[in-house]
């Protein structure tokens, strides 16, 4: 197989097994960003990889339409790094285990569903133990920072790490940043322990604290250097992984051996290519209890109309999910799938055949449904967080309104609507069982990486199996709801709403996830059970 490094310098492909593979590689470094040398500022530290290519991706072209998405390798910068014995090998808990340590050519296929005529497609790096380390456990340093907002599992990812590097590795040193990305040149650093974490899982939230924005690239490699660390584990959500991806690119310019983990995280579900992100199973079994309370409200009163927001800021994986769960829900609405309130076929008339079929019903809206009516309704301004996300009006507070103001006009069909809006509740809870063992994976994974020298990657299961994934993968865009899907068709039989969508609408929609599909990113997680 060739291997093609994505850099700033020029890129040469040496051979190819055939044009189909060409083409699938041209398609595949057409979208590697590539970004420019740094040129050196006033009191910025210098190194003797100043100004040298940054390796952000790579990428190998086998036969038959392979392609592997490679991530990059500390000796990608540092050829010449010693290599240790993997200490697990004589560790009494893993001797039981046949072939514990991962083939360095295993790889993970992103597509499994093919045709006998398609090509191989695109692969990603197994994660697991190798057999050859390039840390020993006295020289490491590793630190565990969380970012952005509050998601079920954030303490047992950090408990996860601590323990496993201890557990596994033998290492001892294990730094918490606190606050977020400016809590490693803004806050002292805490100790964290397998005693100072041995109950965390139990909580909600982070112990080391979070917050959005933050990100001084030059302070925080800074602090990483002056604090001798070389690992350093990010947990957080799109935003947070572009900022780690910008800490891995200055940390190779300076030349430092220093491992740069992502651990995605995301309560909506909406990160691309991995099956899920940790939390969402706790959140949708938590939205469960705020959509019975709604169906008890509803059905205890005439004509009562029971409203529940969920999170679901671009995705309504959440709200989907939860809707086909609960099975006591007359309409969910997500951002993905546009509706309208008047006139014939709308909300508001179905609403009302409802609940003159059934005296009650439960709504169900994701809190980035519906935002384009709201805008028009309000004439609202675009305004944007500290992480860059659009700041959304209050979905559920405009549709009671909305929903009040028609019936009113109904004097001989009053309504009795209850409002619930169990955001925070959801996402400040403790994990459950399902999501507890989805972290630890998610932590040992992100720990064999590191150790195994792979820097530049985040982790995450792809059709079932872990991977090492580049950062651009998962940034480059969100994942979405495909209302073209089966699952979606489930969600409309099991609630019977209407789609509220025009033939044009389901038509671009379609269009929409054809080409998805062609560019072999095609969306995994909402295949049938």
């Amino acid at each position: 197989m060739d291997s093609i490094s994505s850099s700033s310098g020029p890129q040469k492909i040496q051979s190819t097994s055939n044009s189909s593979s060409l083409l699938d590689l041209k398609s595949r470094l057409s979208a590697v960003k590539i970004p420019e040398p740094v040129k050196p500022r006033a009191g910025r530290r210098m190194s003797a990889n100043e100004g040298k290519p940054v390796i952000t991706k790579k990428i190998v072209a086998g036969d038959a339409g392979y392609v592997l998405e490679d991530v990059p390798h500390l000796t990608d910068y540092l050829p010449d790094l010693p290599t240790y014995p993997n200490p697990l090998q004589d560790h009494p808990a893993y001797s039981v285990v046949k072939q514990y340590f991962v083939n360095t050519d295993d790889t993970v296929a992103q597509t499994i569903v093919v045709h006998k005529s398609s090509p191989r497609g695109v692969h990603f790096r197994r994660a697991g133990p190798r057999q050859k380390v390039y840390f020993e456990s006295d020289e490491v340093t590793a630190c565990i920072v969380t970012c952005g907002g509050l998601c079920p599992g954030l303490n047992t990812v950090i408990r996860e790490i601590v323990c496993g590097l201890y557990d596994m590795y033998g290492v001892k040193t294990i730094l918490g940043i606190e606050g977020g990305y400016r809590g490693f040149y803004a806050r002292n650093t805490i100790n964290l322990t397998r005693k100072t974490v041995s109950d965390i899982h139990k909580r909600g939230g982070t112990v080391l604290g979070t917050s959005r924005g933050g990100h001084d690239t030059t302070k925080i490699v800074d602090s990483i250097q002056d604090r001798g660390i070389n690992q350093v584990y990010i947990i957080g959500g799109d935003g947070t992984q572009k900022g780690a991806s910008v800490i891995f690119e200055e940390v190779q310019r300076r030349g430092l051996k220093v491992a740069v983990v992502g651990v995605p995280k995301t309560i909506d579900n909406d990160i691309e290519v991995i099956d899920k992100s940790f939390g969402f199973d706790t959140a949708v079994e938590e939205a469960q209890r705020a959509i019975n309370a709604a169906h008890v409200e509803s059905e205890s009163q005439e004509n009562g109309i029971g409203l529940v927001k969920l999170m679901g800021r671009n995705s309504g994986f959440i709200a989907m999910y939860a809707t086909l769960a609960s099975r006591d829900v007359d309409c969910c609405l997500i951002p993905e799938s546009p509706f309208y309130l008047e006139g014939k076929g709308g909300l508001l008339e179905f609403i009302e055949k409802r609940l003159k079929e059934h005296g009650h019903m439960v709504i169900v809206v994701a809190e980035g449904a519906g935002q384009d009516l709201i805008a028009q309704d309000m004439r609202s301004m675009d305004v944007h967080d500290a992480s860059g996300n659009k700041l959304l009006l209050d979905v559920g507070l405009w549709l009671s309104q909305k929903i009040k103001e028609h019936f009113v006009r109904k004097p001989k069909m009053p309504i009795n609507l209850k409002y619930i809006d169990p955001t925070y509740m959801v996402r400040a809870i403790p994990s459950n069982a399902s999501d507890n063992v989805y972290c630890t994976l998610l932590a040992h994974s992100a720990i064999h990486g590191a150790m195994a020298g792979y820097t530049g990657f985040t982790v995450g299961p792809v059709n079932g199996r872990h991977a090492y994934i580049p950062f651009d993968r998962i940034t480059e865009k969100q994942k979405k709801v495909v209302i073209t899907d089966r699952m979606w068709a489930r969600l409309l039989s099991s609630t019977n709403q209407p789609s509220f969508m025009s033939n044009k609408c389901i038509e671009d929609s379609k269009k929409d996830n054809e080409a998805h599909s062609a560019t072999s990113k095609a969306d995994n997680t909402s295949t049938d059970a």
